[in-house]
Protein backbone atom coordinates (compact mmCIF):
# COMPACT_ATOMS: atom_id res chain seq x y z
CA UNK A 1 0.00 0.00 0.00
CA UNK A 2 1.35 3.40 -1.04
CA UNK A 3 0.16 6.96 -0.41
CA UNK A 4 0.93 10.13 -2.33
CA UNK A 5 -0.36 13.65 -1.74
CA UNK A 6 -0.25 15.90 -4.79
CA UNK A 7 -0.69 19.64 -5.19
CA UNK A 8 -1.63 20.62 -8.73
CA UNK A 9 -1.20 24.17 -10.06
CA UNK A 10 -2.49 25.79 -13.23
CA UNK A 11 -6.00 26.09 -14.65
CA UNK A 12 -7.38 23.21 -12.60
CA UNK A 13 -10.53 24.62 -11.00
CA UNK A 14 -13.77 24.94 -12.93
CA UNK A 15 -12.67 22.39 -15.56
CA UNK A 16 -14.10 19.17 -14.02
CA UNK A 17 -10.68 18.26 -12.59
CA UNK A 18 -12.03 16.86 -9.31
CA UNK A 19 -14.85 14.84 -10.86
CA UNK A 20 -12.60 13.39 -13.56
CA UNK A 21 -9.97 12.60 -10.94
CA UNK A 22 -12.58 10.75 -8.88
CA UNK A 23 -13.70 8.68 -11.88
CA UNK A 24 -10.09 7.80 -12.82
CA UNK A 25 -9.25 6.86 -9.22
CA UNK A 26 -12.35 4.69 -8.79
CA UNK A 27 -11.57 2.95 -12.09
CA UNK A 28 -8.03 2.24 -10.89
CA UNK A 29 -9.18 0.97 -7.48
CA UNK A 30 -7.41 3.79 -5.62
CA UNK A 31 -8.73 5.27 -2.37
CA UNK A 32 -8.31 8.84 -1.20
CA UNK A 33 -9.79 12.25 -1.90
CA UNK A 34 -9.51 15.41 -4.00
CA UNK A 35 -10.39 19.02 -3.18
CA UNK A 36 -10.02 22.59 -4.41
CA UNK A 37 -7.76 24.90 -2.40
CA UNK A 38 -8.45 28.59 -1.84
CA UNK A 39 -5.27 29.54 -3.74
CA UNK A 40 -6.54 27.98 -6.99
CA UNK A 41 -4.67 24.69 -6.73
CA UNK A 42 -6.14 21.20 -6.41
CA UNK A 43 -4.96 18.85 -3.66
CA UNK A 44 -5.40 15.09 -3.90
CA UNK A 45 -4.42 12.03 -1.88
CA UNK A 46 -4.09 8.61 -3.52
CA UNK A 47 -3.75 5.30 -1.64
CA UNK A 48 -3.43 1.84 -3.09
CA UNK A 49 -1.00 -0.45 -4.91
CA UNK A 50 2.11 1.35 -6.17
CA UNK A 51 1.31 0.91 -9.88
CA UNK A 52 -2.22 2.28 -9.49
CA UNK A 53 -1.06 5.24 -7.36
CA UNK A 54 1.68 6.05 -9.88
CA UNK A 55 -0.92 5.95 -12.67
CA UNK A 56 -3.03 8.53 -10.81
CA UNK A 57 -0.02 10.75 -10.12
CA UNK A 58 0.85 10.61 -13.83
CA UNK A 59 -2.76 11.53 -14.71
CA UNK A 60 -2.57 14.65 -12.49
CA UNK A 61 0.19 16.03 -14.73
CA UNK A 62 -2.36 16.66 -17.50
CA UNK A 63 -5.83 16.18 -15.96
CA UNK A 64 -8.98 16.47 -18.07
CA UNK A 65 -8.93 18.05 -21.54
CA UNK A 66 -10.05 21.47 -20.26
CA UNK A 67 -7.24 21.71 -17.67
CA UNK A 68 -3.85 23.33 -18.12
CA UNK A 69 -1.46 21.94 -15.50
CA UNK A 70 1.70 23.95 -14.86
CA UNK A 71 3.14 22.22 -11.77
CA UNK A 72 2.56 19.05 -9.76
CA UNK A 73 4.18 18.63 -6.34
CA UNK A 74 4.25 15.02 -5.09
CA UNK A 75 4.73 14.06 -1.44
CA UNK A 76 5.13 10.52 -0.11
CA UNK A 77 3.12 9.91 3.05
CA UNK A 78 2.27 7.04 5.37
CA UNK A 79 -0.89 5.21 4.21
CA UNK A 80 -4.00 5.56 6.39
CA UNK A 81 -5.95 2.68 4.85
CA UNK A 82 -8.33 4.74 2.69
CA UNK A 83 -10.47 2.38 0.61
CA UNK A 84 -12.89 4.74 -1.17
CA UNK A 85 -12.31 7.90 -3.19
CA UNK A 86 -14.24 11.09 -2.44
CA UNK A 87 -14.50 14.70 -3.55
CA UNK A 88 -14.11 17.05 -0.59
Amino acid sequence: MERRRVLVSGRVQGVFYRDTCRRVAVGAGVGGWVRNLDDGRVEAVFEGPLEAVERLVAWTRHGPAEASVTLVEVHEETPEGLAVFAIR
